[in-house]
């Protein structure tokens, strides 16, 4: 099932599914022929209405370096267990929409990556059992901000500023995400990014683990498992898409004022 929250012209906060026409959809801000959106009896195009994040966090747990070429790209060793950061609600944003960076920064870069939603409050969870705590997976864009994550060690103003974690466009249950997904960004339709899930160094059910031995986890709550190589600078008025196998395109654009 394909999961996904919106608003619809009366100003309604709905959960629908992402219904199935001709084939798998490809999920994007004007998906057209590919699919609706089913509530109940009723069915909408996805362009005509707000789509917004899947899920509503408390907290974005993410992954630094979790793929062997991205720690590589960015002259850093590979960390020997999960190297853990997070991101406050406030840095979550919308499919389709156009977010504003902070301003007078040299580089903001975009980070691919695979989102795992919580479906259960979960604590100490053994790796036999993470999946059960597993909602679905979504796409996310890590948006970092290399001049302050730079000079600081734990990242908040690098990584946990307004809008730095767009989410979406839905949650796609496990089954139709595979093991080797393929994980894509693209910036004004150029490919940055291109690996598959099979690449990550801490796999989804040791990180999950790993996570729960120290925090309680909340339904909602996202785990961003890392990025791929390729990570780059985004310029104002950029468009980016996160495509990921299975679950569709994360696209937003950016304002850098």
């Amino acid at each position: 099932m394909k999961r996904v929250r919106f608003r619809d012209s009366g100003g309604n906060v709905r959960g629908g599914r992402w219904a199935i026409e001709d084939g798998e959809p490809v999920v994007t801000a004007a998906a057209g022929p590919y699919g609706r959106i089913a509530f109940g009896d009723e069915s909408y195009d996805p362009a005509e209405v707000d789509i917004l994040p899947p899920c509503e966090p408390t907290k974005i747990v993410c992954l630094g370096r979790n793929y062997a070429e991205h720690a590589d790209e960015m002259g850093s060793d590979v960390p020997d267990r999960p190297m853990l950061f997070l991101k406050g609600p406030n840095a979550v944003a919308s499919h389709g929409n156009t977010l504003t960076m902070p301003a007078g920064k040299e580089r903001i870069d975009h980070e691919a990556e695979l989102g795992v939603v919580i479906g259960e409050q979960c604590k100490n969870v053994s790796e036999s059992g993470a999946m059960d705590v597993v909602a679905g997976y979504t796409c996310v864009n890590d948006i970092s901000n290399r001049d302050d994550q730079n000079r600081e060690q734990n990242w908040v103003r690098g990584k946990a500023f307004d809008n730095a974690c767009p989410i979406g466009p839905l949650v796609a249950t496990p089954e139709h995400v595979p093991e080797d997904a393929t994980i894509e960004c693209r910036v004004n339709g150029e490919t940055r990014q291109s690996s598959t899930r099979e690449h990550l160094i801490f796999p989804v059910e040791e990180t999950i683990a790993e996570i729960t031995e120290y925090m309680t986890l909340e339904p909602g709550d996202v785990i961003a498992t890392g990025t791929p190589s390729g990570v780059g600078p985004l310029e104002d008025g950029d468009r980016v898409e996160v495509e990921i196998e299975g679950i569709g395109t994360l696209e937003h654009s950016v304002k850098i004022p």
